[in-house]
């Protein structure tokens, strides 16, 4: 059956689906569970397997990999925590294929609740998009799901839960996409995550998301902020020079690929060489700016798609952007350094390419200070711009919401009391995001990238300032439901998420 056309009609399914199997294509629709709207395209659509085969190229390879979520014991460094993972690390496994290639990927699901997988980026089909309740039924405790889907452009992209707020445990790994066309120039290369660490300290991520909920009423719970500069409790105020409000969680911990700074991670090399650095900001609630003591960044890619080249001396990261980089090494030690944002405290990595002392744990590299570069003011090659063309379409994302009580919108709703965003096969969809809150948002469309306005960078996550209005254009080549929101996971999990639907 097809998909229902609001969360709201689909939570009784959601709640049903739970105890039953994820199975991949139509037969997850074959229970009844949801309700229809033929007026859409619903994931088991004819549309959806056609917009597939026309991805398929002859003689791919098929790459297979197994994820299991289960409850793991995670060494942070000086820090052992209790969490959920993929892996007895974080990231989880990495995934690696050539753009046109086959992914298979089959679930194993061990945790004590339901969950999903999402691929943060690509352009797949619908029904492995890893929506539950809307592409997807949820794998429920001990059941597995398999996740086939062509992987069309090369890039850097990352996974994760789209299940409450799980990716704020260990649940994330990194999905490298290959050009197999792409020249090299660069003679090693280094995958960098990023992530903002509660789980385990003391709370768990449903703990955190549950006192944010009560600051409606009256007490404060310990750890949270009021973001946009009201302080509660004495903390401190989460307040950026570049983002405005930067947050609604105080962290014990910042990572760098699953290490605190106190000990973290090495990079190697020699010097001289050419590093190709693919970073992945996969945080719940927390930007980043990173840079390298000693050396500037030239900046390559955005979230997976290339740009004209930019040399800056940092670079700004909010929640599901990816950046790729290179940069050309001296001999020595020298701090990877990805500061939280208006927040304090920063994630370190080290990187040696000769003797000497490693620096300390809170050095903060000068370049941090200097010219900080966001990726929407890149500009996208001429390989990959979208041509010109007028909108067929326009659609008004109006970002909205508060602390107190704790609620965020698109259009003055929740989720679950939303309509969808139609669009058609073919068109080309403006979508108007218009910030009317003190905080950032980072905002990010499945199952497409667009062309940010007037810089014409292709993205699927695009940070939108307090009080500022983002414009992107896209083709709407790819049919299905898509969810659209904010990707601070507690913003998305407390209503602000919005389904760019298609037209039958």
């Amino acid at each position: 059956m097809p998909v229902a056309v609001t969360r709201r009609r689909l939570l009784a399914g959601i709640a049903g689906a739970a105890g039953l199997a994820g199975t991949a294509g139509t037969a997850a629709w074959a229970s009844g569970l949801f309700s229809s709207d033929p007026a859409l395209v619903t994931p088991d659509s004819a549309l959806v397997a056609h917009a597939e085969a026309a991805r398929r190229r002859a003689g791919a390879a098929t790459v297979t990999a197994t994820l299991t979520p289960r409850p793991v014991t995670l060494d942070l460094g000086d820090t052992t925590v209790q969490t959920w993972g993929y892996a007895e690390n974080a990231p989880g496994p990495l995934i690696r294929a050539r753009a046109g290639d086959l992914i298979r990927t089959e679930v194993v699901n061990q945790l004590p609740v339901a969950t999903s997988v999402h691929w943060h980026g690509i352009a797949l089909r619908n029904d492995m998009d890893g929506v539950p309740g809307l592409t997807q039924q949820p794998i429920a405790p001990g059941r597995r799901h398999t996740y086939e889907f062509t992987a069309p452009d090369p890039g850097t992209y990352f996974y994760h839960p789209h299940s409450g707020v799980q990716l704020d445990r260990a649940l994330y790994g990194v999905l490298v996409v290959d050009d197999p066309t792409e020249p090299g120039r660069y003679d090693t290369e280094w995958i960098v995550v990023l992530d903002d660490w509660v789980d385990g300290t003391g709370r768990t991520p449903d703990q955190v998301l549950a006192a944010l909920q009560s600051m409606g009423g009256a007490g404060h719970m310990g750890g949270m902020d009021m973001g946009g500069g009201m302080a509660m409790g004495g903390m401190e105020t989460m307040i950026s020079p570049l983002l405005g409000g930067a947050g609604d969680v105080t962290y014990p911990h910042y990572l760098i690929n699953g290490r605190v700074p106190t000990a973290p991670a090495v990079l190697t090399a020699k010097p001289r060489q050419r590093v190709r650095v693919r970073i992945v900001n996969a945080a719940s609630d927390t930007a980043f700016r990173i840079a390298l003591g000693g050396h500037r960044l030239t900046v390559t890619h955005t979230d997976g798609f290339p740009v004209t080249p930019v040399t800056t001396d940092a670079l700004l990261l909010g929640m599901g952007e990816r950046a790729d980089v290179t940069v050309e090494l001296t001999d020595g030690v020298f701090p990877l350094v990805a500061a939280a944002e208006g927040k304090t405290g920063q994630a370190l990595a080290i990187v040696r390419t000769g003797s000497g002392a490693p620096p300390a744990a809170t050095g903060r590299p000068a370049e941090l200070d200097r010219q900080v570069l966001f990726t929407s003011t890149l500009h996208a090659t001429d390989a990959v711009r979208l041509a010109d063309h007028d909108p067929d379409r326009t659609h008004r994302l109006t970002l909205g919401g508060a602390m107190m009580p704790y609620r965020w919108t698109i259009n003055g709703a929740t989720f679950d009391q939303s309509e969808p965003l139609l669009v058609r096969q073919g068109e080309r969809v403006r979508l108007e995001f218009v910030n009317r809150t003190s905080m950032f948002h980072p905002m990010h469309l499945h199952g497409h990238t667009f062309a940010v306005a007037g810089t014409g960078v292709r993205k699927d996550t695009v940070i939108v300032l307090p009080n500022q209005t983002v414009t992107v254009d896209l083709d709407a080549n790819n049919p299905g439901q898509w969810m659209t929101h904010c990707h601070n996971i507690y913003h998305a999990e407390t209503g602000m998420m919005a389904n760019l639907a298609y037209q039958a």
